[in-house]
């Protein structure tokens, strides 16, 4: 997994953070091993990762042709790149990509915006891939302590301070029903007995 890929190798100083950080790397791997294939995307075909980061799918699949978008600019991005907005229009054509792909991404969005995000993604491809952590698992995935999420906020902003990331965050993860209402079906990622991410994949059309 590179180094880049691993969100919690610049956590300063969190043993929690260094420990768990390869774990969950190996997690991902797993996750896309497990639905990735599901999409039908080929050779050839067309990918928009929304909320790529600093490397997103390109980490798994780097024969892709597979174009960035961020809020944030990505200089070492290493392919195309488009710096938007994905709550407002996104500067693609309907759909212009075979898949759309967004990976821990949405929770960031914030509640009122979902919609728009969603309708967005949905626009620009003929499929679509979106993975985002479940607000049933009992650990929080970006502060990496436990119950969190499920705290009121007065509480929650001294407790966020022990955890991975130091300063509270604005996260707001998804139940499956939520989920679902705005990208389909979802799948159960799973960590034993508990579901710990939920997946909805839209293969793409067959032409």
């Amino acid at each position: 997994m590179p180094a880049s890929q691993d969100v919690y190798a610049t956590a300063p100083g969190r043993l929690r953070a260094r420990v768990l950080g390869p774990l969950a790397a190996r997690a991902r791997v797993r996750r896309h091993e497990r639905f990735f294939a599901q999409t039908g995307v080929r050779p050839g075909m067309t990918v928009v990762d929304v909320g790529c980061g600093s490397l997103g799918l390109r980490a798994f699949e780097p024969d892709l042709d597979i174009t960035g978008v961020d809020l944030a600019p990505r200089p070492d991005y290493p392919g195309p790149f488009v710096q938007a907005d994905a709550t407002q229009h996104l500067p693609f054509a309907d759909g212009q990509f075979d898949l759309a792909y967004s990976s821990s991404v949405i929770e960031h969005v914030a509640p009122e915006h979902r919609a728009a995000f969603a309708a967005e993604v949905r626009r620009v491809a003929r499929g679509w891939f979106v993975q985002t952590p479940a607000r049933s698992f009992p650990i929080e995935p970006h502060a990496l302590l436990p119950f969190a999420h499920w705290l009121p906020v007065r509480i929650r902003r001294p407790y966020w301070r022990l955890g991975a990331t130091g300063g509270l965050e604005e996260i707001h993860l998804l139940g499956r029903r939520e989920l679902e209402a705005l990208f389909g079906p979802a799948q159960a990622e799973r960590a034993g007995p508990l579901t710990k991410s939920w997946v909805c994949v839209r293969p793409v059309p067959p032409t």
